[in-house]
């Protein structure tokens, strides 16, 4: 479903259309929430979400925006934003936010202080979404550990995205920045998708909890 960030930036992207610690995961609908990561389950059939990592970026009664942090484009900042000011020299790719509307323009931020006009996300995560903060930001040269442009987004009716969790299409995990800007996204779902399979076969074989005498245990 098309649902309308609200004070999105809207930018015509031309250019565009021609060792990790990872935290608990859980598939209860009660765990969904601004700032937790929607990991697609394995074999997915729908081909615009399969093997996708997505932030919940805003989650309330009037549905739900998230952003893929894991799918690159072939596209540099410097091509994506080129009218905008600092966005020049910047090699880093534009990352596909998802589906809906590919011309808006969000960011994801990371900072120790919630810069003016953005959204806070979750711990030192935040999110720009208009122009003036986006060219205040892009002029400062955040490193791309610490700053990552998104063409488009996500998005979910009131509880549409709910159903989906009940049917066990997403597993859900707790955000972090580690997560979110990860240096390597293109393996990020298989490395968590491998988390949910070691969990479950945690689960089906409990004498597997037992710690080793005299050795750490190594389980979360």
């Amino acid at each position: 479903m098309a649902l309308r960030w609200p004070g999105s930036l809207t930018i015509a992207a031309a250019v565009f259309c021609s060792s990790l610690v990872l935290p608990a995961q859980s598939t209860r609908v009660q765990d969904l929430g601004i700032g937790k990561l929607l990991v697609a389950r394995r074999g997915s059939l729908d081909p615009v979400f399969a093997e996708t990592v997505i932030l919940l970026a805003r989650y309330d009664h009037d549905g739900t925006v998230g952003l893929i942090v894991n799918r690159r484009s072939k596209v540099p900042i410097s091509g994506a934003l080129q009218a905008l000011k600092g966005a020049g020299g910047r090699s880093d790719l534009a990352y596909v936010g998802g589906p809906v509307e590919m011309w808006n323009v969000l960011a994801l931020l990371k900072a120790g202080a919630m810069p003016e006009g953005a959204t806070h996300v979750s711990g030192k995560i935040y999110l720009v979404s208009t122009k003036q903060l986006l060219e205040k930001t892009l002029v400062g040269r955040p490193a791309p550990s610490e700053f990552r442009v998104y063409l488009g987004y996500c998005g979910w009716g009131p509880g549409q995205l709910e159903n989906e969790a009940s049917r066990g299409l997403w597993h859900i995990f707790a955000g972090n920045a580690d997560l979110i800007f990860d240096s390597e996204p293109d393996s990020l779902w298989s490395r968590l998708i491998a988390r949910v399979g070691q969990r479950i076969a945690r689960a089906e074989n409990p004498i597997d909890r037992r710690p080793v005498a005299n050795l750490p245990d190594m389980h979360p």
